[in-house]
């Protein structure tokens, strides 16, 4: 395959890969999944991210259908990637996307699952060590060298079980063999400091006498001052650079020349023979050590990959799992009949952000869910038009959905106690706009409805449809929308406040409706968030005139809210106030 047919790479990107990298090394870094080798050939990191996603995500990326869908997926995947427990795992989390293969969802899913157990049964103590493993990783460089000593860190606490357990099918002697020859030799190819005494020893010694030929006065003032006639000048220059040196007196005396001018000419030609011979004697020994330690590289080859390739399957691993655990998320079941259900989901959105969230029960489908206590959904409604009160959260139930979703296709647990979905190859999510033209008008339409009238399961999650256009017209489209929904045999919930203009309904799509139930002591809006099946919510406009009242800042203000407070019914804008114990 050639770098072009990639998508995303246009002859620019083609020319800067290949004079980076290489088209060979380009494609592998593609089809491996490598952000850090395509960022570091001078890639954005975005577009690096997007070029992968659809190298490995394909046709399951058109699951996405809108704007809104493509990002609730980025959201996820931010969040997810604060899990991750290496920037490898950073990476790969940020390409991960839909799975087109329900087996292959299942496989995912299972290795989280997997992981999950392992990462909860773990003490506290052996999940720091396990995170201060892969830390270590990332300070390295995530070099060969870094998961050879990771795996060894996590196979030296006895961490190769579940999740962990590729770690045990690596050889200790060979990961010992290994990390020796890899801390031993440099990138340049040469020996590495520390990998032999006797040849930091050489190196040191060279150092030194290098340092003496670099400032011969002060070594020559010394011995001359010392020193009576040629012999024993040769004696005391022995001495010192012997003493500064290491070396044995012997080879100092050796190197001493036979003639020479004067005292400067004997020392700068003593001095370079030491030098010369201690250079060759260096070069030598580090030749001999460094063909000892590419041996052993060698041998240990096929260890320190699988080392690699274990330790980055473990990260990402351990990084979805701490996400799961987290959430407290729950694998979902994959239905072959059309259904989205799910009993006592959470907003991931909301619950990252700290916010109070209540479990919401909610379905559309041919569905087996239970609810100890509680109603459960209507069975066999594909459609549903949800209905209720302002602030109600409707749409963070559509977006809820979407998280449920896309987290089960992506092959990942799901933020409810259960949930039973079906494959979808489209989701259809649209959020409310406030702008009100012809424009958007029909740039909406031209989003949720092509996706709709082609072949395959949609999942349509549209909110407010009547925002962008008149109520009359909003009505009869949003009702041809649920026809078109029933009729092509998709799954949709559908936010309106229209829901008396769209009867009659399709025999198989129905109502539902969230409440508000009154005002809290502190005058907020409470609201059960739980829709109430096959009822019309209402917005119940007397809790927000109460407190408008209860509000009011002078004396005319609250005539005017009193005003629409006689509009709406004045008895039960007075009984909120009392419920709610507003006094002057």
């Amino acid at each position: 395959m050639r770098l072009e047919e990639y998508w995303g790479i246009g002859p620019k990107t083609r020319d800067l890969l290949v004079e980076n990298l290489g088209a060979e090394r380009a494609i592998e870094a593609i089809e491996s999944g490598d952000v850090r080798t395509l960022t570091d050939a001078g890639l954005p990191r975005g577009r690096a991210t997007r070029i992968l996603r659809h190298a490995h995500g394909g046709a399951a990326l058109d699951v996405l259908a809108t704007r809104d869908a493509r990002q609730v997926y980025k959201q996820l995947l931010d969040i997810i990637s604060e899990y991750a427990v290496t920037e490898g795992a950073t990476d790969r989390i940020r390409i991960l996307t839909p799975l087109s293969e329900q087996s292959a969802m299942a496989d995912r899913l299972a290795d989280v699952q997997q992981a999950r157990e392992s990462w909860d049964s773990l003490s506290e103590a052996d999940q720091t060590t396990v995170l201060e493993a892969f830390q270590r990783y990332d300070e390295a460089g995530s070099s060969d060298r870094g998961a050879v000593e990771a795996a060894q860190r996590l196979r030296a606490s006895e961490l190769t079980e579940g999740v962990f357990e590729p770690l045990a099918d690596l050889s200790a002697s060979a990961l010992s063999d290994a990390l020796e020859a890899l801390s031993g030799l440099r990138e340049d190819k040469g020996v590495a400091d520390g990998a032999d005494d006797r040849l930091d020893e050489l190196r040191t010694q060279l150092g030194t006498v290098e340092d003496l030929r670099a400032t011969p006065e002060t070594l020559l003032e010394e011995i001359q001052s010392s020193a009576r006639g040629t012999g024993q000048l040769q004696d005391t220059l022995a001495r010192e650079i012997a003493g500064e040196s290491t070396l044995d007196v012997t080879r100092v005396r050796d190197a001493m020349p036979q003639e020479a001018a004067d005292a400067r000419a004997f020392l700068g030609e003593t001095l370079r023979t030491l030098a010369d011979g201690l250079r060759s004697d260096a070069a030598e020994r580090e030749t001999e050590l460094r063909e000892e330690l590419e041996e052993k590289l060698d041998a240990a080859r096929d260890d320190i990959d699988r080392a690699v390739a274990a330790v980055e399957d473990i990260a990402l691993s351990v990084s979805l799992a701490r996400f799961a655990a987290a959430f407290e998320l729950t694998a979902p079941t994959f239905c072959d009949q059309a259904v989205a259900g799910v009993v006592n989901a959470r907003n991931v959105f909301l619950r990252e952000a700290g916010e109070s969230v209540q479990p919401i029960t909610y379905a559309v489908g041919e569905h087996s869910l239970s609810v100890a206590g509680a109603a459960v959904p209507p069975n066999g409604d594909r459609v549903t038009v949800l209905t209720g009160a302002n602030s109600g959260g409707k749409t963070t139930l559509l977006e809820t959905l979407c998280q449920v979703q896309l987290l089960a296709q992506m092959g990942l647990p799901v933020p409810a106690d259960s949930a039973e979905l079906h494959v979808v190859e489209r989701i259809v999510f649209h959020r409310r706009h406030a702008s009100f033209n012809a424009g958007v008008l029909e740039s909406t339409l031209r989003s949720v409805v092509p996706p709709l009238t082609e072949s395959g399961r949609t999942l349509m999650l549209v909110d407010e449809f009547e925002a962008i256009t008149e109520p009359g017209s909003a009505a009869d489209l949003l009702h041809g929308l649920v026809t078109l929904t029933v009729e092509k045999g998709a799954l949709g919930v559908f936010v309106t406040h229209l829901a008396d203009d769209l009867e009659p309904l399709p025999d198989a799509a129905r109502t539902d409706g969230i409440f508000a139930e009154g005002l809290t002591t502190d005058l907020e809006l409470e609201v059960d968030y739980q829709p109430r099946f096959e009822t019309v919510g209402r917005s119940t406009p007397e809790f927000i005139v109460s407190r408008l009242v209860a509000d009011a800042s002078d004396r005319g203000e609250r005539a005017g809210y009193e005003t629409l407070a006689e509009s709406v019914g004045e008895q039960a804008v007075q009984r909120t106030l009392v419920d709610a114990k507003w006094t002057e």
